[in-house]
């Protein structure tokens, strides 16, 4: 299957020739006839499968094939993400598979000013990516207009749950037009899914590539049980033996990521961390720092664990257990990206092992927990494998021949707008869920 026979125009078969992409994934080749054929889609597939292109191309190819509206223009073509981070992802992926099409592409998120996003909508937006929160205040003073809206996408769907954006969702859906094309994507088809499907879609066409919570076969999984005080010290001593790698460090609080990244540096490993008290400016230079190497670790909250785009990240470590086993996916799904095998090391202390077991349900396998000799557990978490495991030598990862488009960021335009500042915008007076696209999931 190429491209071609997708029945992508020559514009975006260029711009796709020009990132290096030759095959379609799985979820590209399913989606992108259904929904140039106008159908609605419930996009079912795990992190790093491509789906963004999966709705952006065809999308793009939709929305340039109608007529050019007069005047001001307005979205007629709406993508809502549940992170900030996610939507600068999104918005640069269009961005670059537009390059050759004469479409506007704006990102809206909250946590930088509103004058920027103001001035957007003045020059005209054909493509609008945005956090519920910070669109419902664009929709509140008058200066977004949904009415030309003619094509949906909730991406994350699941997560925008999770943090509770149904409200918003809602709220934006009563200024969207009802004859619309909605795609919906999301990790799970859990039940509250097939619910939102049925209420905001019409006769949606299913397609799905991974069984429900399943990780990407190129993963290992490896677990070490250690006393939760004696974790720093060997996350030290394993990252210290594998030097020459990227490694992407998930902690549980801020103030812990803060500290843990402190603590490295201390130890001559340069860290940087990202989580939701960082400004937008502070975690965009991080990530980017991180993205091209120039820093080798970064320490995160789960506010990274969806939508960033790590190509060939060979290493993800669990320095704590997430409290919600998904989140476990959705980490991991940072490395093994694309074809690209990756290794996903979680440190469990005993206090863990009740979240250990829960991991273990959702992903329907059993970890053989290790141990390293000088940290070994002082109480066992169901039986230890007893030998001493010790830190693993891992070569580089191979890597993926037939590059496929699965997300790579480019230079985000969208960055351009954080120079004006953290002005607040009236996201925390709306629930718990708008936290998300000015600080992050957690």
């Amino acid at each position: 299957m190429t491209f071609e026979q997708l029945g992508l125009a020559p514009a975006l078969l260029r711009a796709l020739g020009d990132c290096g992409y030759t095959t379609p994934t799985p979820i590209q080749a399913q989606a992108i006839p259904l929904v140039l054929a106008g159908n609605d889609v419930l996009g079912g597939a795990q992190t790093g499968t491509g789906k963004t292109a999966a709705f952006g191309l065809p999308l793009l190819q939709k929305l340039a094939a109608l007529p050019k509206p007069e005047g001001l223009h307005r979205p007629r073509v709406l993508v809502l993400t549940p992170t900030r981070e996610l939507a600068v992802q999104v918005g640069d992926n269009l961005r670059s598979y537009a390059r050759y099409l004469r479409l506007n592409v704006t990102t809206l998120f909250g946590g930088v000013g509103m004058q920027p996003q103001l001035d957007a909508f003045r020059r005209g937006v054909d493509v609008l990516v945005a956090c519920p929160g910070r669109l419902i205040d664009h929709l509140d003073r008058g200066s977004c207009k949904l009415g030309d809206v003619q094509m949906l996408v909730l991406d994350e769907a699941d997560r925008m749950l999770d943090m509770g954006f149904l409200p918003s969702i809602k709220r934006i859906m009563k200024h969207v037009p009802q004859q619309r094309q909605t795609l919906l994507f999301s990790a799970t088809f859990e039940a509250r899914i097939k619910a939102l499907a049925l209420e905001f879609m019409r006769d949606p066409r299913q397609v799905q590539v991974a069984a429900q919570n399943s990780v990407v076969e190129t993963i290992s999984h490896r677990a070490i049980a250690v006393d939760g005080a004696k974790k720093r010290d060997l996350l030290i001593e394993l990252l210290a033996q594998r030097y020459t790698e990227q490694v992407l460090v998930f902690g549980k609080t801020k103030h812990g990521c803060n500290r843990l990244a402190e603590q490295l540096e201390k130890a001559g490993l340069p860290a940087l961390a990202i989580h939701g008290n960082k400004s937008q400016n502070a975690r965009q230079k991080a990530l980017n720092e991180f993205k091209s190497g120039r820093t080798r670790i970064l320490v995160a909250t789960d506010v990274a664990a969806r939508g960033l785009d790590i190509p060939e990240l060979p290493l993800v470590i669990n320095h704590d257990l997430p409290m919600v086993p998904e989140d476990y996916i959705h980490r991991i799904g940072r490395t093994g990206r694309n074809g690209a095998s990756g290794e996903a090391l979680s440190l469990v202390s005993p206090d863990e092992a009740s979240l250990l077991r829960q991991i273990e349900r959702v992903l329907g396998r059993e970890f053989s927990l290790e141990t390293v000799a000088g940290y070994e557990p002082s109480r066992t978490l169901r039986g230890n494998a007893g030998a001493s495991a010790g830190p693993r030598p891992r070569g580089g990862a191979p890597t993926s021949r037939n590059r496929r488009p699965h997300g790579k960021p480019q230079h985000s335009q969208a960055n351009a707008h954080a120079h004006t500042g953290s002005k607040q915008s009236r996201d925390g007076q709306r629930g718990a869920g708008r936290q998300g696209e000015r600080r992050g999931a957690r």
